[in-house]
C-alpha cells in the first residue's frame, strides 16, 4: 500500500523524533562537521590561531601532541558512549520488568538521553574529522584552535555525563515516570480537544448518510491504528463524492482483510480509490500516542496493576497512578469533546470518525483497578476521593449520575472484603458525590481528612 506523502511523512516524523535515531544523529553530524570545517577553515587561514594564547594550547609545532590529545579524548569518548548504552540498556530492562513493557515509549523519547549519545558521538566524529589535519608531513601543521575546541568539549561531555546519570535517577522513578505519561496524555488531549466545554454537549449531527453505507474497504496490513489524516480523507471524499466512516477507533487493532472504512456509493470504489483512502491511515505494530490518548490512559493503569499485584504489593504507586489518572479525566471533561462528524460544504456529510465516550474512558481508567483493589481499602478510598475530585471539577450536571453510579459499583465491590470502618468511609466519599443518602460527621469527617 502507497502512502500519500502527507500520511507517510508525518508518521515517520514521529517515529524519528521518538527515537535514538534521528536527534542523536543530526547532533553528531553539526558536531562532527564543525570539526572537519574549523579544521580546514584554520589550515587555509593560519592567521586564526593567534586567538589562542601559548599557555592554553603551548605545542603550537608540534602534530604528535595534537594527534595524541585528539586521539585520547575520542577513545575516552567512545568509551563513556559504552557506558551510557549500558545504563539505559539497564534502565529500559528493569522499566520493562517492574512496571510495563508499554512505558519503553516514553523512555525511548527522553530528550535529555538523545542529546547525551548526540553529544558524545559528535565529541567523537569532532575528533576523528579534526584528526588527518593534524600532520608531520609533508608540511608539519597543528590545528591549534581545533585541537582547543576539543579540549572545550571534554569538561562538556564529563558534565553532561553527570547530569544524564542524575536525570536517569530521578527519571526511573515511578512517580516520574507516570507524570511523563500524563503530560504526554494531556498534549494528546489538547491537540484532539482544544476548545473548552461550552455547557452540555449536544454531540455531533446525525446524517441520513450513515445508513447508506454500502462500500467496504478491508484493511490491507495487520496492525493497531496510529492516526488518522482527518484532513485527508475529508478531501478524497469530496472528490469522490462519498461518506467515509471509520470502522475502528484510533488504537485499536485491525487484522488485514477486517472492514476498516465504510462508504456510500460502493460502485465508485475503484481498487487505487481504496489506496488513497486507506493511504489516509497510518497502522503499525505498535500503538503511538499521535492520537490515541487512551494509550497513555493503559499505561497508566498497567502500572498500577502491576504494583497491587501480590508479588509487588505496592499500593502506594496504585494511588499514584489514581491521581494522574484524575487528573487526565478531568482535563478531558473540561474540553469539548473530538468532532465525530465532518462536513465539506458545510451540510455534507463527509467523514465520521469513533472516538471513545465518557463512559468506556471512565470503565478504562478505573474498572480494572476497582476489579483489583476491591480488599485493599487505601486504593479503594483513592479511588472515592477521584471520582469525588472529577464530580467537584466539572460543571455538567449529566457527569456526577455517572460518577455516583461507579462509586456504587466501588462499594459494592468492596462489600464482605474491607473491615466495617473502611466501608464507613467509602460511604462517606460515595454521599458526597451528592447522589447517595447524606454522610453522616463521622463519615464527612473521615472522608475528608484520612490522608488516602
Amino acid at each position: 500500500m502507497t502512502k500519500s506523502p502527507p500520511a507517510a511523512l508525518r508518521s515517520a516524523l514521529f517515529a524519528l523524533r521518538g527515537g535514538f535515531l534521528l536527534r542523536p544523529l543530526a547532533i553528531a553530524f553539526l558536531i562532527g562537521t564543525a570539526g572537519a570545517v574549523l579544521s580546514a577553515f584554520e589550515e587555509r587561514y593560519p592567521a586564526v590561531q593567534a586567538v589562542i594564547p601559548w599557555t592554553l594550547f603551548p605545542s603550537h609545532a608540534d602534530p604528535q601532541v595534537a594527534q595524541a590529545i585528539l586521539t585520547t579524548i575520542a577513545t575516552a569518548t567512545m568509551t563513556v558512549v559504552s557506558i551510557v548504552f549500558a545504563i539505559l540498556l539497564m534502565t529500559l530492562t528493569l522499566a520493562s520488568t517492574q512496571f510495563s513493557p508499554r512505558i519503553l515509549v516514553s523512555f525511548v523519547r527522553d530528550r535529555v538521553t538523545q542529546w547525551t549519545l548526540g553529544i558524545f558521538l559528535g565529541t567523537f566524529c569532532y575528533c576523528v574529522a579534526a584528526l588527518p589535519a593534524a600532520r608531520s608531513l609533508p608540511t608539519p601543521f597543528v590545528p591549534v584552535v581545533t585541537v582547543t575546541g576539543a579540549i572545550a568539549l571534554a569538561p562538556v561531555c564529563v558534565s553532561w555525563l553527570i547530569y544524564f546519570i542524575h536525570h536517569i535517577s530521578v527519571a526511573i522513578s515511578v512517580n516520574t515516570i507516570i507524570d511523563r505519561i500524563r503530560r504526554d496524555t494531556e498534549v494528546v488531549i489538547d491537540e484532539l480537544m482544544p476548545y473548552p466545554r461550552q455547557g452540555a454537549n449536544t454531540g455531533d449531527r446525525n446524517d441520513a448518510a450513515l445508513a447508506d453505507l454500502d462500500g467496504v474497504i478491508a484493511s490491507r496490513v495487520t496492525g493497531y491504528i496510529r492516526f488518522a489524516d482527518i484532513a485527508l480523507l475529508c478531501s478524497l471524499a469530496k472528490h469522490y463524492g462519498l461518506c467515509v466512516r471509520l470502522e475502528r477507533r484510533v488504537g485499536h487493532f485491525i487484522a488485514e482483510g477486517v472492514p476498516l472504512l465504510r462508504t456510500t456509493r460502493g460502485d465508485r470504489i475503484t481498487s487505487e480509490r481504496a489506496a488513497e483512502l486507506l493511504a489516509a491511515i497510518d497502522i503499525g505494530p505498535t500503538r503511538t500516542m499521535q492520537q490515541d490518548l487512551e494509550f497513555g490512559i493503559v499505561q497508566i493503569v498497567d502500572i498500577a496493576l502491576r504494583a497491587m499485584s501480590p508479588a509487588v504489593n505496592d499500593p502506594t504507586t496504585a494511588m499514584s497512578c489514581v491521581d494522574q489518572l484524575s487528573s487526565i479525566l478531568i482535563r478531558w471533561l473540561s474540553r469539548q469533546p473530538p468532532r465525530s462528524t465532518y462536513y465539506n460544504p458545510p451540510h455534507v456529510l463527509r467523514v465520521a470518525i469513533p472516538w471513545i465516550k465518557l463512559d468506556g474512558l471512565l470503565d478504562l481508567a478505573f474498572e480494572q483497578i476497582r476489579h483489583y483493589a476491591a480488599s485493599d481499602a487505601a486504593v479503594s478510598l483513592r479511588l472515592m476521593r477521584a471520582l469525588n475530585d472529577i464530580a467537584s471539577a466539572v460543571s455538567d450536571p449529566r457527569i456526577r449520575p455517572l460518577l455516583f453510579e461507579r462509586g456504587k459499583r466501588l462499594l459494592d465491590g468492596c462489600d464482605g472484603r474491607l473491615h466495617t470502618e473502611d466501608l464507613e468511609r467509602l460511604r462517606g466519599r460515595l454521599s458526597l458525590l451528592g447522589e447517595g443518602p447524606a454522610p453522616s460527621r463521622e463519615g464527612r469527617s473521615s472522608g475528608a481528612g484520612d490522608g488516602v
